[in-house]
């Protein structure tokens, strides 16, 4: 399974760590996705979505 968000599009970036030295080695962040199930055309169903996007949603629905 790829790290994207399934609502937002959201995937995973990369960088580099940067030692007090300033060495740069390759690094990723991922993406905080979470498992919820949600209603889609009135059928639950599970879908990977992003904690921002979690977020989004429930403060919409309110």
């Amino acid at each position: 399974m790829s790290r994207v968000c399934e609502i937002s599009g959201k995937r995973q970036l990369s960088g580099n760590n940067r030692s007090h030295s300033l060495r740069a080695t390759r690094r990723k962040w991922n993406v905080n996705l979470q498992n919820v199930t949600m209603m889609v055309d009135g059928k639950p169903k599970k879908v990977r979505v992003s904690a921002r996007a979690l977020r989004t949603l429930k403060n919409k629905a309110a």
